[in-house]
């Protein structure tokens, strides 16, 4: 397994550890949770970068990247659903999509294709992160306005919660938009059409 196939794996390793870190208590905790997401999505800038310019572009690596960035993602964006930060059915929404491409490319191996990220998935995948990003700094604000300097209110709570629902309904409408265009772009997969 070469160098970006392991920062791929790593990736999905990481997801359990930021998981760790957020459902822990704790400013301390809760500024981890962030740092090994950041870190976990530096990995997926990595592989890329390092499959590209050292010739280690592999099948394994074009379906392996999307689905560790998935799990990263949604992961995430579950935990943000039990801590009642997120609306479910928005995340309903992205596990739907995701669920429909990934079986997209299962059934492209199938033909033999692999179906790698395309630039709607890239955006998709960017808008994704910011938002979790945001939702993050939230709860670090949140747990230190709270617990250490007193100044957290109902108010600034209600105030984050509109942006946050803001940047969730843009990454919501992103996500449905790169769906469809995987869809369309490789719907001889999942239909008898031959691609010329």
């Amino acid at each position: 397994m070469n160098l970006a196939n392991q920062l791929t794996i790593s990736r999905i390793f990481l997801t359990f550890v930021f998981m760790a870190f957020l459902f822990s208590g704790g400013v301390a905790a809760k500024a981890m949770a962030l740092a090994t997401f950041l870190i976990a999505s530096f990995t997926d800038f990595l592989d890329g970068f390092i499959a590209k310019h050292l010739n280690m572009t592999s099948d394994f690596g074009k379906l392996m990247d999307p689905i560790a960035d998935k799990i990263l993602v949604l992961a995430a964006f579950l935990a943000f659903v039990e801590m009642k930060l997120v609306p479910a059915w928005m995340v309903l929404v992205i596990v739907l999509r995701e669920v429909t491409v990934t079986g997209l490319r299962i059934a492209a191996l199938g033909k033999h294709r692999v179906i790698a990220a395309d630039y709607g998935g890239k955006h998709k995948m960017v808008s994704q992160v910011l938002s979790i990003l945001a939702i993050l700094f939230f709860i670090i604000l949140r747990e230190g306005g709270i617990k250490i300097f007193k100044f957290w209110t109902p108010e600034t709570e209600n105030g984050y919660k509109d942006a946050i629902f803001l940047l969730m309904s843009i990454t919501v409408i992103l996500t449905i938009i790169s769906g469809a265009s995987y869809l369309l772009k490789n719907k001889e997969v999942w239909t008898n059409v031959k691609k010329d």
